[in-house]
Formats: structure tokens, C-alpha cells, sequence
């Protein structure tokens, strides 16, 4: 199966992502899970220790400063469904204004992140990476933070695990998917919009609407 922009757009508008069975398998399929994984974006949770964390390091946030590097990040790992045909198609998907990331950084290194693809209002989250203790914790709460400023509905992680639910996500039925999905993509949102997210504005913001 050869994959385009053009036709992983269209699968993410009915429900269903590709993965490869490792690095170097050169074939992809199509998934669909019964059982979905989202975070509400009224659900977030920013646990005490994560906040203190959040107020005490010295890091920064940028969003499409090194796109290629948050997925060359979330691809170094001994096991990874990112093939070389996935990476080039979710480089177009960038290039052309549809996948984004959202990276932090000590000093000037790379240290975690999150991508994902963004279609109408929502935003369907690919993968992560941490280089340091919470790193991918702090992307995900800027992440909720800036979907929620800039008119998202729906956030997509696909499937549940230990460490999102701890985070507030949950798994619902593909039926109910479906009908969030329909309603997101019908929305209008602007994932680089500018805004405001200092740590002390991102708790705040999330704790209030958890």
C-alpha cells in the first residue's frame, strides 16, 4: 500500500491510522480500535508534583521548531511502529500545514515532545518521547492547554495506556468516537495560533476547567 497526505487525511476523517510493524518493515495496516483513547480536554490532570515541576524547570516550549526531531525522538526506541514510509508521509502531512509538534527543551537540547495530525477541530495524537523525568508529561500539558485556546474539541491518543490515564484519558466506544470525530472535523481550530502559555497560566487553566 503506498500512502499520500492526501490519503492519510482521509483516513483520520473516518477514524482509522497506520503503523508499521517495525522500523524496517516496509508494509503498513490500518487500525481501528474498538476501544479508542482520548483525552477530554476538560479532564486533564495536572497532578501536584508535576505542577511543582512545571514551576521549577528551566525549560521552554515551542510548537514546529523541530518537527523531524520530536518524530526521529518518539522513533528511538528498541521497538517502534514509525517506518521510513510513515516519517516521509507525516513530513509532507507537516509541510503542508496538517501534523504539528509541540516541543520542550533544556538549555537548547531536546528533551520531549509530542505529534500529532490536526483535521478540522481536532487533533490525533501520533506519539511522544522523554529524555528527562516528566518531559512528556509537560508536553502533554501545554498540548491540552494550546488545544483548548485554539478552538479544539476532540484529542485522539488512540489507545489507552497506564501513563495518559494517569493523565486523565479514557477509553470510549468506536460508535461514540465516531460521532466526536464527525462533530471535530466539522469544527474550526488553529493549532499555531499565538498564545500565551506561561506554567503558572497552563495550571491555572487546566485546573480550573478539570
Amino acid at each position: 500500500m503506498t500512502l499520500s497526505p492526501e490519503l492519510l487525511l482521509h483516513a483520520y476523517s473516518i477514524g482509522i491510522f497506520p503503523m508499521a510493524e517495525h522500523r524496517d518493515d516496509p508494509e503498513v495496516f490500518w487500525v481501528d480500535p474498538k476501544l479508542r483513547g482520548v483525552i477530554p480536554l476538560n479532564r486533564f490532570h495536572i497532578s501536584r508534583s508535576l505542577a511543582r515541576r512545571m514551576r521549577r524547570l528551566h525549560y521552554t516550549i515551542s510548537i514546529n521548531r523541530d518537527f523531524a526531531g520530536v518524530v526521529d525522538g518518539c522513533a528511538d526506541r528498541a521497538e517502534t511502529w514509525i517506518n521510513a514510509d510513515i516519517r516521509a508521509q507525516y513530513m509532507a502531512l507537516h509541510e503542508r500545514g496538517f501534523a504539528h509538534s509541540l516541543e520542550v527543551r533544556e538549555a537548547d537540547e531536546l528533551i520531549g515532545g509530542v505529534y500529532g495530525v490536526t483535521l478540522g477541530g481536532g487533533f490525533f495524537g501520533e506519539s511522544m518521547f522523554s529524555r528527562r523525568t516528566d518531559a512528556s508529561k509537560l508536553a502533554l500539558a501545554y498540548l491540552v492547554d494550546r488545544l483548548n485556546q485554539t478552538g479544539f474539541t476532540l484529542f485522539d491518543t488512540q489507545f489507552l495506556t497506564a501513563h495518559l490515564a494517569s493523565l486523565g484519558a479514557i477509553e470510549i466506544p468506536r460508535a461514540r468516537y465516531h460521532l466526536l470525530l464527525e462533530d471535530a472535523v466539522s469544527q474550526s481550530a488553529d493549532f499555531t495560533a499565538p498564545i500565551r502559555q506561561s506554567a503558572e497560566g497552563v495550571i491555572q487553566r487546566i485546573t480550573q476547567t478539570s
